[in-house]
């Protein structure tokens, strides 16, 4: 698989002489230092550049940098991957002229190491043989230190006693005034002397902290740079005590700095203070204007279209997220819109034809709810917190982390374009046999859209194999985004039309739709309301994700999240083509995880955010009594899962999944008690017939007082809380608080 190898020297990141061996593979060439050199290099550099192996994301961002687990030639070896984007026509130019910037990190490492400057030690760099493919820098996994933006940040807040203590002040500073005086005496330009770039480790044995760079594919080697220069290449630092600049500029420069190159140096830090804040407020104004404008790239780790694919099918898979990506450009996709419009415009007029009902079914609905802080009023039973899946792994292992859920309604989601189940039918096989009530999804994509035959044939295999199991299918996925392969009403209700009348044939069975995603009731009240002579849904159910909004509780057009179930029955029970149930069958947060988030960087949040918000939103929507079921995608999921599937790690959101199940399963909602922002607290009867309240704050901890006196009380994941007497401070996790 290699050709043209030949050993040459290069260095570790501490200065040791290593022997790096040049590769050449199929989509890839680069180089790799020998002594990493592992058995089988092209399975290697295959698990390097996927995200998919990915073990955990360091940053998100214009590039991506993950870490992966990898043969080490004697052994594994947990390695950091940064991966350089090379899309666009002016990256494609700057790389072919100057090189990738994963080789310049490469050469970068080495002159660095040479400098006697500490590096992680660099263990690869990879470059795809595509024009817009990407490249990789790769170096070992540096643990135990600290980014100097904390230090530098603590130093700004008073604080750097409290979080630092092992830190000498002057001593750090010195420090990096001299590292960065070793790179300017040996001829290097870092050119990104940032708070980021420098990752602090103090040594067992050495009270003298050791500085490592990182992102070194700026830095330049050549003529050892003047007075100005190194003051240039150090200005990002924000040190602005004449004190600690003196410490930092006497290392630098190797003597006591005079007036003169303090001041220079004083300068420099605000001018580049000042230029950051100006681009920023320049840019400001037209970022927004830019997106809207600014070409789309699929993440690089997404194949291409297949070629001479029309603009309606240019639809690919995306394993990552386990969804498909549309790669039409926006003024492609408005083209279609515009072919279509006569269409869409049928569908918006049978959603404002049903508007005045729906409005006056929603104020039905909102007067009837519960409001009294004692009860007095409609009650209801918890509905179902349901769970979705896929297969993964061992069928036991999956059945095992359901039961220690609690959960009892699983939703398995089909795909009709295979060609086998197997894994499907073992894992709903298993499920049913322990106690599990099974429904399942029935989505699209765009080839069985276009081929009738094919969706009514994959329905059909579908219904005979997996109605012994289960006696609930929902027929589509998402139909209001095209990515799914769905552009019009037209072309969906076909679809729905014939899975009806295939389900429709076996006892029992019943069908839910449509699957509209996100807050965009306008449409599901078209397709709701629009003639359809066979389409009819025993339950309407929607994707009703409201992580664009952040927290469960904020409003969108007006509606927080238990505005929207609300409205979400009101549809159902004003709808001509279902009976007035309604489910929401996939939510999420999506989690901080590179490429594997599925809705991007920007609606990310982190683990325990998503923990909180899963409760908040089963409380927001099932605390109403109007919506049958939530089901939660997915179990096994990286980005947004209830468990890693790397390490099989439960995430905070699975603990507080399972305490939500002990506490709710079986009780019935007595009502929201009436408190004042941010505070907000549903009240329960347990099981046992007890009084129960949870409670959470919307922001900043809140104080509340509940009607009885508190006899126990734990966190979100079921641990105990010091609580007495009958007021509780609760914060943005969610608290189960028994009373008296």
């Amino acid at each position: 698989a290699t050709r043209g190898l030949r050993d040459h020297r290069g260095l570790s990141g501490d200065g040791e002489a290593l022997t790096v061996r040049p590769f050449e593979l199929e989509d890839f060439t680069g180089e790799i230092v020998s002594d990493y050199r592992p058995a089988d290099l092209a399975v290697e550099i295959a698990r390097l550049t996927d995200p998919a192996n990915a073990t955990e994301t360091l940053h998100w961002g214009r590039n991506y940098l993950y870490t992966v687990v990898t043969d080490g030639g004697e052994g594994p070896l947990e390695v950091v991957v940064k991966q350089f984007r090379n899309q666009g026509l002016a990256r494609r130019w700057k790389r072919r002229l100057a090189g990738s910037k994963a080789a310049k990190s490469w050469r970068a490492a080495a002159a660095v190491a040479a400098a006697g400057v500490r590096t992680p030690a660099a263990v690869a760099w990879i470059e795809s043989r595509r024009p817009e493919g990407p490249s990789f820098y790769v170096c070992s996994r540096l643990e135990g230190f600290f980014e100097a933006r904390y230090f530098f940040r603590a130093l700004a807040a008073g604080r750097l006693h409290e979080e630092f203590p092992q830190v000498d002040r002057a001593g750090l500073l010195a420090v990096f005034g001299g590292v960065a005086r070793r790179l300017h005496e040996t001829g290097i330009r870092f050119r990104d002397f940032s708070i980021g770039n420098l990752l602090v480790r103090y040594e067992a044995e050495s009270a003298e902290p050791s500085v490592y760079l990182v992102d070194l594919n700026r830095a330049r080697p050549g003529r050892r740079p003047g007075l100005l220069g190194r003051l240039r290449d150090v200005c990002r630092l924000p040190i602005r005590e004449a004190a600690d600049r003196r410490a930092f500029l006497t290392a630098l420069l190797g003597a006591p700095p005079g007036g003169f190159r303090d001041a220079l140096f004083a300068f420099s830090v605000e001018t580049f203070l000042a230029r950051n804040r100006w681009k920023t407020a320049i840019r400001r104004p037209f970022k927004a204007l830019a997106a809207r404008f600014k070409p789309r790239h699929a993440h690089v780790h997404i194949s291409a279209p297949q070629e001479g694919a029309s603009v309606r099918d240019k639809i690919v898979w995306d394993p990552l997220t386990d969804q498909p990506h549309q790669h039409a450009s926006r003024w492609e996709r408005t083209r279609v819109r515009i072919a279509d419009v006569g269409d869409h415009a049928r569908t918006l007029g049978a959603a404002l034809a049903a508007a005045p009902r729906v409005h006056r079914r929603y104020k039905e609905l909102e007067r009837a709810l519960c409001h009294d802080a004692d009860g007095a009023g409609g009650e209801s039973p918890w509905g179902v917190a349901g769970l979705a899946v896929r297969p993964h792994g061992p069928v036991d292992e999956q059945v095992a982390l359901l039961e220690e859920l609690g959960v009892r309604h699983v939703l398995l989601r089909l795909h009709p374009w295979q060609e086998r189940h197997d894994e499907e039918e073992e894992l709903a096989r298993a499920l049913t046999g322990r106690g599990c009530e099974l429904a399942f999804a029935l989505p699209q994509n765009r080839d069985l859209v276009r081929d009738a035959e094919r969706w009514q044939a994959g329905v059909e295999k579908l219904a005979e194999r997996f109605s012994p199991y289960g006696k609930h299918f929902q027929v589509g996925q998402a139909i209001n985004r095209s990515k799914w392969g769905v552009w019009s009403y037209g072309e969906y209700v076909d679809m729905a039309r014939s899975a009806c009348e295939i389900l429709r044939r076996y006892p029992g069975v019943e069908v839910s739709g449509p699957a509209v995603i996100d807050f965009e009731f306008h449409y599901l009240a078209g397709v709701l309301n629009r003639e359809a002579p066979g389409v009819f849904f025993d339950v309407v159910s929607s994707l009703l994700y409201v992580d664009r909004r952040g927290a469960p509780e904020n409003e969108q057009l007006g509606y927080d999240t238990t505005g929207k179930a609300i409205l979400l029955r009101a549809l159902a029970d004003t709808a001509k083509n279902s009976a007035g149930r309604a489910w929401i069958t996939e939510v999420n947060w999506p989690l901080w995880e590179g490429p594997h988030s599925p809705a991007g960087k920007s609606v990310s949040v982190g683990e325990e955010d998503q923990a909180d918000y899963l409760v908040r939103y089963y409380l927001a929507v099932l605390g109403t009594g109007l919506i049958e079921r939530v089901y939660w995608w997915r179990l096994f999921a990286k980005g947004f899962g209830l468990v890693d599937p790397g390490d099989g790690r439960r995430r905070p959101a699975f603990h507080a999944f399972r305490v939500m199940q002990q506490k709710l399963v079986g009780s019935t909602v007595i009502g929201p008690l009436a408190l004042a922002a941010p505070a907000r607290a549903f009240r329960f009867r347990d099981r046992s017939g007890g009084d129960l309240v949870v409670a959470w704050s919307v922001g900043e901890p809140a104080e509340i007082e509940l009607p009885g006196e508190v006899v126990e009380a734990v966190d979100r994941d079921g641990k105990p809380l010091p609580v007495t007497g009958k007021r509780v401070t609760v914060t943005g996790a969610p608290a189960y608080l028994t009373f008296r």
